[in-house]
């Protein structure tokens, strides 16, 4: 089994693109022996604060209008956490149980938050999707997290979603991010960056 390791946090827009082009593609050419070890990458310790809702919601109104305007489809402004350490626990609790349960419960995550509305900094919401994959949870224990956001910053990680392969290390490949003279916010499809990260991973 190839994994490719993604160090992200739950609660990043670009990521969850990333991630969904990734899966969409693996699906597409019926690669069942790739998976994703999500990492956690925690851009409130990076950062040293959490991250802004309204911001946020901000990046997704553009990135809707620009390349996805299908997805983000009921994200609430109102239920963005005011924390992602949370989700980043079990996401990395998942993976304790396996690779497959860790990868799904990580899409789970951002499918929750981005495409549902919901808090997942919400215990109740954590604990339910912990029972549904049977994953031994607990939220007051962040070592695993804390491990990942320790070895994203001895590998270069230089933000999120930062990618790792067979052939190197790819920072957001899926999307060209960046902002004009006048400040706004510029996203496109990186098509030949996309390709050329997927043919690491898959060929």
């Amino acid at each position: 089994m190839t994994v490719i390791e993604v160090f992200a946090d739950v609660t990043c827009p670009f990521t969850h693109v990333g991630l969904r082009r990734f899966v969409e593609r693996r699906m597409q050419l019926g690669r069942k022996d790739v998976v994703l070890h999500v990492r956690a990458w925690p851009l409130e310790i990076v950062n040293g604060e959490p991250l802004d809702a309204h911001f946020i919601a901000e990046e997704i109104d553009d990135i809707r209008a620009q390349i996805a305007p299908t997805m983000f489809a009921h994200f609430d402004e109102a239920s963005f956490p005011s924390s992602s350490m949370p989700a980043l626990v079990l996401a990395a609790a998942a993976y304790e149980v396996g690779l497959p349960t860790g990868e799904r419960v990580s899409l789970a995550l951002r499918d929750l938050l981005f495409e549902r509305g919901e808090d997942i900094s919400d215990a109740g919401t954590l604990h339910r999707l912990a029972v549904e994959h049977h994953v031994p949870l607990d939220l007051s224990d962040p070592h695993r997290v804390l491990a990942d956001h320790t070895e994203g910053v001895e590998r270069g990680v230089v933000g999120s979603p930062h990618f790792f392969t067979p052939a190197g290390g790819f920072f957001c490949p899926s999307l060209d991010v960046h902002r004009d003279a006048g400040g706004h916010l510029r996203i496109t499809a990186d098509e030949r960056g996309f390709d050329q990260f997927v043919s690491t991973c898959l060929g």
